[in-house]
């Protein structure tokens, strides 16, 4: 695929062009990361109530019992999002998949624990730790700079 910026002082805004013989799945998949921009809120629900959570509270986010949690700085609550639904509408460089399970906030870790050999032990602000599956290791030290 060839890119082609153009600078012009007059533009006012920013516009994309396209031009292709067919939709590929290439051009598919680049339309939709440009309009996936991430969610200014997260509903959650705890009981009967309705939170609308932002995402620098959350402090990670996993699948239980078939169920999708947020875990964030005012409790837990329950997301009626997939895993993968959830981590669709999140800002990439703030929050990174560690598990097939769990998503994690980047702001919100502590520190990262290397010893253990194979795996990473991760200690969240709030007290918490959790662990990279190995399917993920390689991904954490990448967004990490290991």
């Amino acid at each position: 695929m060839k890119v082609e910026i153009q600078i012009d002082e007059n533009c006012g805004e920013p516009r994309l062009i396209v031009v292709t013989r067919q939709i590929t799945d290439e051009i598919q998949t680049l339309i939709q990361s440009l309009s996936n921009t991430p969610a200014a809120y997260l509903a959650g629900f705890q009981e009967d109530e309705l939170v609308l959570l932002q995402p620098r509270e959350i402090i990670r986010i996993y699948a239980q019992e078939k169920k999708t949690i947020a875990e964030a700085e005012k409790g837990r609550f329950i997301v009626r999002l997939s895993l993968q639904e959830v981590q669709a509408r999140l800002s990439p460089g703030d929050f990174v998949r560690i598990s097939h399970s769990e998503i994690i906030n980047l702001s919100k870790v502590n520190h990262f624990d290397l010893s253990f050999s194979g795996t990473i032990c991760v200690t969240l602000t709030n007290g918490a730790q959790t662990y990279v599956s190995r399917r993920y290791v390689s991904k954490i030290k990448q967004t990490c700079g290991i």
